[in-house]
């Protein structure tokens, strides 16, 4: 048989700050974003331009095919209508 253990969990992240005013969590948010967007890594200006021209090529593609779709079922919907 198996055991479960229970586990309490003791977490104050879920508790209100009752010690905090609402402009001293307000400014702990803030600071706390700006440590996030220091940790990001942004690409160079060679991998925007590769991702962009891959992103409008792939667009290209994908409405020219929803063209072709359209303009065939357009046209088999009209051979359809005709012949009743």
């Amino acid at each position: 048989m198996e055991e479960t253990k229970v586990v309490e969990n003791k977490s104050t992240s879920s508790k209100k700050n009752s010690g905090k005013g609402f402009f001293a969590g307000l400014g702990s948010f803030f600071s706390g974003v700006m440590a996030e967007f220091g940790k990001i890594i942004w690409p160079s200006q060679n991998d925007m331009i590769k991702q962009t021209t891959a992103v409008i090529v792939v667009s290209v593609i994908c409405c020219a095919l929803i063209a072709v779709l359209d303009y065939a079922f357009g046209y088999g919907m009209n051979f359809l209508t005709s012949i009743f």
